[in-house]
């Protein structure tokens, strides 16, 4: 067995969130990570990705997801379209294991959900994020054809992607199809 390998084995998953925000056109929202110089440079070249983060000790999913978009984004008027009942899980790759996430975890497990904006996307703040409280995590935000995400994102999230848009493949097309407002 590898020290890597080792290594994996002990460490456990993070719980997380992560959240599909759609638009009223069915696009979806991505943002830009601001690049930090360190050792863990794992999603250099491809930083999109959706909004995502932590589930403190205690916390229900859906108001983890509620707080974190908040915190990323500053975006508070949403509606619930689904949730992903299973956990859905990524590696770290070799080379960021035991740097990457503080070097305590191995990887994520998220709980999904879709929500769409129900406000207005000026309320979109990545510069002020959580009404001005927190440091800005991400630079740049567009919305994206939500099945284009895998292609855009980091390459090790890829799979987790994927199956988060099989969960969700149904929404899109529900805009387009004018059965959503």
């Amino acid at each position: 067995m590898t020290d890597k390998q080792t290594l994996r084995d002990a460490l456990p998953y993070r719980d997380c969130v992560g959240i599909a925000l759609f638009n009223r056109e069915g696009k979806v929202f991505i943002a830009r990570r601001i690049f930090t110089p360190g050792p863990d440079t794992s999603e250099v070249s491809q930083p999109w990705q959706m909004p995502q983060g932590g589930i403190d000790p205690g916390e229900d999913p859906l108001a983890a997801a509620h707080r974190e978009l908040f915190e990323e984004t500053s975006v508070r008027s949403v509606k619930l379209l689904g949730a992903i009942k299973d956990w859905i899980y990524y590696d770290l790759p070799d080379e960021v294991l035991g740097i990457a996430l503080k070097g305590k975890f191995r990887g994520q497990r998220q709980k999904w959900f879709a929500f769409v904006l129900s406000g207005d996307e000026s309320e979109i703040d990545l510069d002020a994020p959580g009404a001005g409280a927190l440091d800005p995590e991400f630079d740049a935000w567009r919305w994206e054809d939500f099945f284009r995400v895998h292609d855009i994102i980091v390459p090790f999230k890829r799979p987790a992607y994927i199956e988060v848009q099989k969960a969700f493949a149904h929404i899109p097309g529900q805009f387009s199809a004018g059965t959503r407002s």
